[in-house]
Parts: structure tokens; sequence; C-alpha cells
């Protein structure tokens, strides 16, 4: 056994400011390296190791089960300076194997963490116990062993273990107690330092996320209507709600989905934390991984700093997956991991996070045909289409017209400090005989259109079917598209003109839709609805 110069001296003034460094590290990986390589570095120190109290997450593999007077939590390896465990001379802190859990109650380490009393061993030759975990080291000229519980304020957070050469004189227990009590107080803070930075991230990207979210709530209104299929829809969101299924929501575009989304969010028992509503077409493939589960510093070029995704901002309440069918296929697998294990990775971090969100997706594509065409995953559309809910279109809530035109007259003109127009029967008939291939979010642009134009005049609705002056002629001189005065035509001839129409002003603006000249400017139509009407009537750009 090795023994202390004779003129050893403990070097106060040095311990005295390691004490006040600590207190000022506000990161708990920080702390526990500084004191790992600190402790390391004093004379004939061979090996410092600490120990946290943290649940149990290798029960089946864990050697030493049966000995754990604690099932549910155990002694994590968490940092370490000294050689290699297995016995090499190339140093290190490796924490893999059989190295990296003691339960309660087992060796010496573990004696400690149960009873919260520090332990000296003078000669651990003898002392099996002591050293069972670190076999490797019986070959180490290793003499005396220090471990000191790590408590606050009376419980025990874990166990600071320090191995060196020679025996050390009493007063270093004093101080190994001392650094014990003042190493418990660091991790404290700096647990709560980071929890509150944490928060503020999460408020910060909470709040970025909401913004949006919020305008378009007050834009859009509350769900509104009184027709047997509302009726129908609200009857499902009142079941579901209170539970944490996952809900697919069904419907054409601008039927009110992320309505039904914030409304089951708003009845369940997650009303409390944050909805967080996320439209999948409208991220670039290449930054998805990033919006979702966040990135770390360096991670890729731009990333100057860790940030958090949608899903740990959606953290206990909920995230809104909308336009889902968009997530491409190759990164489908991974929001299925999410869903099945609620575990993530952030990218170019190896640190596993745990996340406890309800989804609500939804589509406005048929999710099945998708699959049937290998462009969407049958696990995945499996697994979100637990708790179908499907929207009617407005044309088939022809009875809740009346009442969503009146709202959004007293929406729009209370929102643009207007005049509130005189709406009258024939306004609602007329509204009433379209098919809104728009819905409810064509209804409103009409709505609110109409309101900024009426300005001390009668209202009037801007709506295709009786937009005759405006219309453009085709480029070619077609005899069927001119009408006698007084004609009636049959509503298949109307939509007949009307598709030709469009498709006059599509090749006059060589398909431009947006924009100046464009076909949704020439036909007097909000480029959305423009674009619902190519597709649901299939026009084609010829070659």
């Amino acid at each position: 056994m090795r023994n202390l110069p004779p003129d050893y001296q403990p070097d106060l003034e040095s311990a005295k400011y390691r004490l006040l460094e600590l207190a000022q590290i506000r990161s708990v990986d920080d702390i526990l390296q500084y004191v790992v390589d600190g402790t390391r570095n004093r004379p004939h120190s061979a090996l410092v190791q600490i120990w946290l109290v943290d649940k149990c997450d290798q029960q089946e593999f864990c050697l030493q089960r049966s000995g754990c007077v604690l099932q549910t939590a155990c002694l994590h390896l968490v940092a370490q300076a000294g050689p290699a465990l297995d016995g090499s001379d190339k140093g290190g802190s490796e924490r893999e194997g059989d190295f990296q859990r003691i339960p309660f109650g087992c060796q010496t380490i573990g004696g400690i963490a149960a009873s919260g009393q520090p332990v000296v061993v003078t000669d651990v030759k003898p002392d099996a116990s002591c050293l069972a975990h670190l076999a490797p080291f019986q070959r180490q000229d290793i003499s005396y062993f220090s471990g000191q519980p790590i408590i606050f304020h009376g419980q025990v957070l874990g166990v600071l273990a320090v191995y060196t050469y020679i025996s050390l004189p009493d007063e270093a227990q004093v101080w190994g107690r001392l650094f014990a009590d003042h190493i418990a107080v660091a991790l404290i803070n700096a647990r709560a330092f980071e929890e509150n930075n944490r928060l503020k991230a999460q408020l910060e990207l909470e709040n970025s996320y909401l913004r949006e979210e919020v305008r378009e709530a007050r834009a859009f209104g509350s769900i509104v209507g009184e027709s047997s299929a509302l009726r129908q829809n609200l009857h499902q969101v009142e079941m579901v709600a209170p539970t944490d299924a996952t809900v697919l929501i069904l419907g054409e575009s601008g039927t009110g989905k992320e309505l039904v989304a914030r409304e089951i969010h708003q009845r369940s028992s997650r009303a409390k934390y944050p909805l967080i509503r996320v439209n999948c077409a409208s991220i670039p493939k290449d930054l998805y991984e990033s919006e979702f589960f966040g990135h770390a510093k360096g991670a890729f070029t731009g990333a100057i700093k860790d940030r958090a995704g949608r899903f740990e901002a959606a953290d206990g309440g909920t995230l809104f997956l909308d336009e889902v069918a968009e997530i491409p296929l190759e990164l489908q697998s991974k929001f299925l991991r999410v869903l099945q294990e609620k575990q993530y990775e952030r990218v170019g971090e190896e640190k596993t996070r745990s996340v406890n969100v309800r989804i609500i997706a939804a589509t406005n594509r048929p999710l099945k045909k998708e699959v049937d065409e290998g462009h969407f995953r049958q696990d995945l559309y499996y697994r979100l289409n637990v708790f179908p809910i499907e929207i009617p279109p407005l044309r088939q809530r022809q009875g809740d017209i009346p009442l969503l035109t009146a709202h959004f007259l007293e929406q729009a003109a209370k929102r643009l400090k207007l005049r509130l127009p005189r709406l009258t029967k024939a306004h609602v008939t007329e509204l009433q005989s379209y098919d809104w291939p728009g819905n409810i979010r064509e209804l409103q642009n009409v709505i609110e259109r109409a309101v900024i134009l009426a300005q001390n005049r009668a209202l009037h609705f801007d709506l295709p079917s009786t937009k005759s002056p405006t219309m453009i002629s085709p480029p070619t001189p077609d005899r069927t598209a001119t009408t006698e005065a007084g004609q009636i035509l049959t509503d298949a001839e109307l939509r007949r003109r009307e598709r030709n129409n469009v498709m006059a002003a599509l090749t006059q603006a060589s398909w431009k839709i947006h924009g100046p000249g464009g076909a949704a400017e020439l036909l007097g139509l909000n480029p959305t609805t423009l674009i619902s009407r190519i597709k649901k009537w299939g026009l084609k750009r010829r070659p």
C-alpha cells in the first residue's frame, strides 16, 4: 500500500475555489464533468465516479435485479474519470454494459444510496462488495475507497465514489462530505435552471406557433350550424374528446377540419396545454425532421443553436397534423415510432427524449387510396385512423348557410370596422343555390369581399354563376357560348359554359393563376376557388 508523502498538506484554498466555481455552473452535464475531472486530478486519485438515482430502464438486462430493494429506481453511472473499465491504460469515461447500473442496496455503492450514510474502506482488496462492479480493477493498485451520498433536503440524489492509491487523512472525509453537499445543491440549481430554460424555450416556441392559430381562430369563428350532418360531427367530438384516442379528420379543403380539431382539444383533459398545428404540406422536405423533432446546435449549416421541434412544443397537449397525407413516405417511419413509443431524437443529437402528446390528423385526400397506391404507409394509416370523423362539404349543409352567412357578415363588419349590411331572403337563396367548391372558407371570403364592396350600397355577392357581365369569351368562336335574351339554360348547360369560360381564362393567361393578369383576376375569383374548380373539373393544360 502506498503512503502519503511526509510533507503532504491538503490544499484548502484550492478546495474553496473549486466549491465557489462549482456554484457558478448552470449545466448538469458540466457539473458532473467538472467534479470528476477536478477530483481525478488530485494526488494519488485513481478513479472518480458519480452515480445518480434515476428510473429503472434496463430491468430485463439487469444482472442484479433480484437484490434490488427498490424496483422502480436504481443508480445510473453518469460521469467517470480514470482508467477504462476494461483495465487498459487508455483512460476515459466508458459507461457501457454491466457497469452502468447498480440497484439500491446492492454492493457498497448501492448500500450508500439505500442508507444515506457515507462509507470509507481503507483496504478494498478483501472487500469484494466494494469492487464487485469493477472486477478489472482488481488488477489495479487501488487500496482506498470513499463513498459519499449526495443528499438534498433528506433526499438521496446519488453517490460520489472516489478510489485512490493511498489512504487519506480524516480531514479528507470532512471535505468529502462538504463537497458532496455542494454537489447536491449545484445539481438541484442546475436542474431548475435547465428546466426554466426548457420551459422558456417551449413557451417561446408555443407563442410563435400559436400566434397564427389565434389569428385564424378569430378570423374563422367557431363551429356554427344546426344541420343534422353537423350535429352528428359534434356528437362524435363529444364522444372522443375526453379520451386520448388518435383522431383522423377527413373532408374537403375549407370544410373546417381545424375547427373540429380545436374543439376536440378544448373538450379534452389536455385543454390547459397547447394545441400545436402544423401544415405538413408547407414544410420543405429537407427540414421535416428539424421542424418536428428539433435539432442540436451545429447539426447542419445554419443550426446556430439548439431548437425544440413541434412535438416538444406540444408536450402534454395536442399536435394537429393538417394535410397529413403530405408527409414524405421516407419520413413516415419516424412519425410511426413517435406515435408508438412516444420517443424521438433531435437532429444531430443522440439523446432520446420522451414526449406525451395526443395526435389529431386531417387530410382532404382519400388516405386509404393513398395506402393502396403505395404513397402512404399502411401501418401509419391504421395508427392514425383510430377514430375517423368525416366533415361534410358545405353543399351538403345548405341549412347551415343562413347561420354561417349572418355569422361571417357580423364578424367581417366588426373586424373591418364597416357598417353591417342588410341580409335578405333573396341573398340567402342565392348563396344556397351555389355548390361552394371552396366550402366554408370560400363562403367566408365571398362575404368579406361583399362587405367591403357594399359600403352604403346594397349587399351583392360576387358568385361565378352570376358573373355574366365579366365572362371572357373563348379565343375561338363558339356559337353555343351566346345566349339570346330570355333564353333559359339547363343547369348542365350552365355548368358546361362556366367550365368553358374558366378554360378560356386559363388559356388567355397562359395558365397563370395568381397575380396581375392571372386567370383568377380575369375571372374575378379567389385563386384558391379557381384551383378548387380546376381540380374538381379535372382541367388539364393542353400541350
